[in-house]
């Protein structure tokens, strides 16, 4: 295995063309807002080809409103794309239910200005992605808008058609649903270092190095999604996590490429095959207390923001 330290150069997708017979204004006033509400939708669906299907509808809205009663492009469009992201949870659950084992978010480059329109990293990280599909569609939506885009209470509120209380009310049983659910997440600078103490023992096989890094309890999450040989059931107590990576590093990484990257606002673990194709992105959850998730990606559709470009 070769081991390297350098950020991916892979740019984020680009923007979708918009094909519509709308005044440059108006087009210049979604676009402006488009990173948002991408950034939005794909923070409360986890896939980044829901988030652009959502954004698609929300064109399709806008391209088909009287623009000329709109005071508030911006506010309008977020309206829209929260309202339609909130629809959207529902079919994307059911999905999920009969999901080939674990699900996880799609990991999203974020190493070159992403377009997640972002202007805090809140809900972004793989851990809280995967808690948010536990809350109520309200819920995820308030969280969303208030810690990641900074939108104030009655601003959430015109959103969910609700009262400003209300919204209040929403947003602080989501924020205490998820700290209730999660240690104190570690800071990044730590994340990273658990990260390349990770990867540094993986790469010689040190399991007694590895052992250190885990909690006692610490949970294996692999998304194959059907598409690949992958384990169907989380893997939970160092022991049986330790037996599963060195499987997986014997078998499958033996001859990759294991490179630290940008995703989702922080580090992650790349492994490539010798032809640069993505065979896993590898995010781990660390705490004061060690490394406590290991979420494993190696579902190609899910993978390909991290593809070499063609």
């Amino acid at each position: 295995m070769t081991v390297t330290s350098d950020t991916a150069d892979n740019p984020s997708a680009p923007a979708a063309g918009w094909n519509a017979n709308v005044p440059d204004s108006d087009l210049a006033a979604f676009e402006d807002v488009r990173p948002r509400l991408f950034g939005i939708a794909y923070r409360m669906l986890g896939s980044v080809a829901e988030a652009e299907d959502v954004v698609q509808d929300a064109w399709l809205r806008w391209q088909g409103t009287d623009r000329r009663v709109v005071r508030n492009p911006a506010a309008f469009l977020t309206t829209t794309t929260t309202r339609l992201a909130i629809n959207a949870t529902t079919s994307a659950h059911t999905r999920r239910e009969t999901y080939v084992g674990p699900w996880l978010p799609e990991p999203v480059d974020t190493s070159a200005d992403p377009a997640l329109g972002a202007e805090r990293a809140e809900a972004l990280e793989m851990a809280v992605l995967l808690l948010l599909e536990k809350l109520t569609a309200p819920e995820r939506a308030a969280y969303v808008l208030h810690e990641a885009f900074g939108y104030s209470y009655r601003e959430i509120a015109e959103v969910l058609d609700t009262t400003e209380a209300n919204a209040r009310q929403v947003a602080r049983r989501a924020r205490e649903h998820l700290a209730s659910e999660r240690s104190a997440p570690a800071p990044p600078a730590q994340q990273r270092r658990l990260l390349e103490s990770f990867v540094a023992a993986a790469q010689v096989g040190d399991l007694d190095g590895l052992e250190r890094l885990l909690v006692d309890d610490v949970v294996v999450r692999p998304d194959g999604g059907g598409e690949v040989h992958a384990s169907r059931v989380e893997l939970v107590g160092a022991a049986r996590t330790l037996t599963f990576l060195d499987n997986v590093l014997r078998k499958y990484w033996q001859d990759s490429t294991l490179r630290i990257v940008e995703a989702n606002g922080g580090t992650a673990l790349l492994v490539t095959s010798s032809t640069g194709e993505p065979q896993a992105v590898v995010v781990l959850d660390g705490s004061d207390r060690g490394i406590e998730h290991v979420y494993i990606q190696v579902a190609p559709s899910k993978m390909r923001q991290f593809a070499p470009a063609v």
